[in-house]
């Protein structure tokens, strides 16, 4: 049995989980996700908490039995508190902006770097050099993260360009002096 996947999912407050069939509905206080889960699994609602449970001990729905209730436990926490992945700048001149909703980038090109959210995310620049994703859908905060940070990868040798906040460069040496 799954480890992960025999761990029962609790429902905060305000929470409500509709099931139709292998559809799931999870709707809370920040809005609703919609998920649709594969035949070999089901899930059932019990005094507050959500299990999922699979068909038999096939291959496939061993796969499934983790992931399944994973995403679900993900979709609980979206529309409860919602994710957030912080990203940071780093270069001389380099900073964001908000117009609108719009996300300005200035990164060294000879043109700013304009950005539109995805329908459900939301871009936040507390600080010049940082950028804030927020969102309901785990993967589309990441997603959208990870194609803010591939507008310009952070490079070995200075460290300069855009990085998740904790995430560690490691450095090269650069030439050595020429005597």
């Amino acid at each position: 049995m799954s480890r992960i996947g025999k761990k029962p999912i609790s429902l905060p407050a305000g929470v409500e989980i509709k099931l139709d069939g292998q559809n799931v509905t999870v709707k809370g206080p920040r809005g609703v996700l919609n998920q649709s889960f594969p035949p070999g699994i089901s899930i059932v609602q019990e005094e507050g908490q959500v299990l999922v449970q699979r068909a038999s001990d096939a291959k496939q729905d061993r796969a499934y039995h983790g992931l399944s209730r994973a995403l679900l436990a993900n979709m609980v926490t979206g529309v409860s508190s919602g994710f957030e992945k912080k990203l940071e700048m780093v270069g001389v001149g380099y900073r964001a902006s908000m117009q609108g909703k719009k996300l300005v980038l200035s990164i060294g090109f000879s043109h700013p770097v304009e950005i539109d959210p995805p329908e459900g995310i939301e871009f936040e620049v507390p600080a010049v050099t940082k950028i804030t994703v927020k969102g309901i859908d785990k993967q589309l905060v990441g997603n959208t993260a990870a194609v803010i940070r591939k507008i310009r990868e952070p490079e070995p040798y200075k460290g300069k360009g855009i990085k998740y906040e904790n995430e560690v460069i490691r450095r090269k040496a650069g030439k050595a002096g020429g005597r």
